[in-house]
């Protein structure tokens, strides 16, 4: 079992990951949770204005966070950076037990992508939305309590290290690969 990081340790990663590029940066992984606590990694997924994407229990799960329990609309898709990820998860397979859909090498700080700043991936275009992601209990028990400060922290949360809620825009195929850029109307 790997210990987990120091605030120290977390905020050595900061360099690398405010590295990012900041218009346009490869989709590196693709997470589907078909069921709580499952995580498939294909090499490509479809997305979908009214499931998000295919095959996630999205939808089925719902949320706290909407009165009847339904999927909130704005929390649809979950982008992060895949230098957080790397940096909490310490191994790549570690990776997707962030409870993320996608991730992408781009600077996704809510100075880059204001909220409804559209990124076209693939043949799907998303929005990000204004809804805050933040860790819940499990993202504690697997990266513990001083990633959860890190991320959740002033300045965690400026660059969006927990990642960013985003929303189907237009459907289409996405891959691992495809390149993730702003989209400028």
């Amino acid at each position: 079992m790997l210990n987990h990081l120091s605030r120290e340790e977390l905020e050595a990663g900061l360099d690398e990951i405010r590295a990012s590029p900041g218009e346009a940066g490869p989709l590196e992984l693709i997470v589907v949770r078909p069921e709580q606590g499952e995580r498939r990694t294909p090499d490509s997924g479809e997305l979908c204005l009214t499931e998000g994407l295919i095959g996630d229990n999205w939808r089925t799960r719902g949320s706290r966070h909407t009165e009847d329990g339904s999927a909130h609309p704005g929390m649809q898709l979950t982008l992060m950076n895949t230098h957080v990820a790397a940096l909490l998860a310490q191994s790549p397979e570690r990776r997707a037990l962030a409870g993320d859909q996608l991730y992408v090498d781009l600077d996704i700080s809510e100075e880059h992508l204001p909220a409804w700043t559209e990124l076209r991936i693939g043949e799907a275009i998303v929005a990000v939305t204004d809804t805050p992601h933040t860790g819940c209990k499990k993202f504690v028990t697997r990266f513990g309590l001083e990633a959860m400060k890190f991320v959740n922290s002033e300045r965690g949360r400026k660059l969006r290290l927990r990642g960013v809620n985003a929303k189907v825009v237009q459907p289409g195929r996405i891959a691992v690969g495809d390149i993730v850029r702003k989209v400028v109307r």
